[in-house]
């Protein structure tokens, strides 16, 4: 089982996402005919609310929880170890167990279920004094 504990000793964004990578397949089905279940744990549950936002405090609203990539828009508070319909069903510990649980945005959500890296941000290039002018190399 993967874990937050384990995810915050990577250091870097695009290694922490091959960490959380489940290379899934678009448009198949989660949870069946059992998709109500996964919608009413979201929507009503204050204790899921009540973590979702300390998750979002641990990680200062960062994708993944790395300095440096604060999330625009809505926070997504992602499992860690994909969720059941019987995780839901008995109220498993996993559902809201903080070590399970990591923000990230919704593009990174979707590559991390997808398995599609061209869903995250570029990286950024390091910037040298004359990179610019070949000349002055």
């Amino acid at each position: 089982m993967k874990s937050y504990s384990e995810l915050i000793t990577i250091y870097d964004y695009y290694e922490r996402y091959r960490y959380l990578r489940l290379s899934g397949k678009a448009f198949a089905p989660t949870f069946g005919g059992s998709r109500y279940l996964n919608q009413m744990f979201y929507g009503s549950l204050t204790n899921w609310k009540s973590i979702r936002n300390q998750i979002i405090i641990r990680d200062n609203g960062n994708d993944l929880g790395v300095e440096g990539f604060p999330i625009k828009g809505k926070i997504y508070v992602h499992h860690i170890n994909p969720i059941t319909e019987e995780d839901i069903i008995n109220r498993s510990p996993l559902l809201t167990d903080p070590n399970n649980l990591i923000c990230c945005s919704f593009r990174t959500h979707n590559a991390i279920h997808y398995g599609d890296e061209t869903l995250l941000p570029s990286q950024l290039i390091e910037r040298r004094p004359n990179d610019t002018c070949p000349w002055k190399q």
